[in-house]
């Protein structure tokens, strides 16, 4: 398992794609993979660094680890307690303007990876990602 922890704050979105990208690299993931993680990652991220903590300050660790042929991003934070997964999957056979506004990066989310979850264990948010990395080689 590799991990960073770092404050949730936008101007760090940089150092975590860096951060994924080097540990999908190393196990030799596929482009279209590597691109699905960095959106997933970066749409998680954003939404951690935009209201977890808001107003206050607080930092989020995110850990990668893989095991078999699946790799797992883990987020953990201190901040308010927010499970992305039980907001209502957005209307996608509605055009953009009748459509409410948000959740259409969660879905995204939602439907690029295999496996996601969530929990909320002593005062920690815990939101588990989870792609198959040998299915698009």
């Amino acid at each position: 398992m590799k991990e960073i922890t770092l404050k949730a704050e936008l101007t760090r979105l940089d150092e975590v794609i860096e951060f994924l990208n080097k540990e999908l690299e190393a196990e030799n993931c596929s482009m279209f993979t590597i691109l699905q993680m960095d959106i997933a990652v970066e749409e998680l991220f954003v939404n951690i660094a935009n209201y977890a903590y808001d107003p206050e300050e607080g930092a989020v660790t995110i850990q990668v680890v893989f095991e078999d042929d699946m790799v797992h991003v883990i987020f953990i934070d201190s901040g308010k307690p927010y499970n992305p997964w039980e907001k209502k999957d957005p209307d996608t056979t509605l055009n953009a303007e009748e459509r409410t506004v948000g959740g259409l990066g969660i879905y995204m989310v939602k439907k690029s990876m295999n496996y996601v979850d969530y929990s909320y264990e002593d005062g920690k948010n815990i939101l588990t990602i989870k792609k198959n990395i040998r299915e698009d080689v």
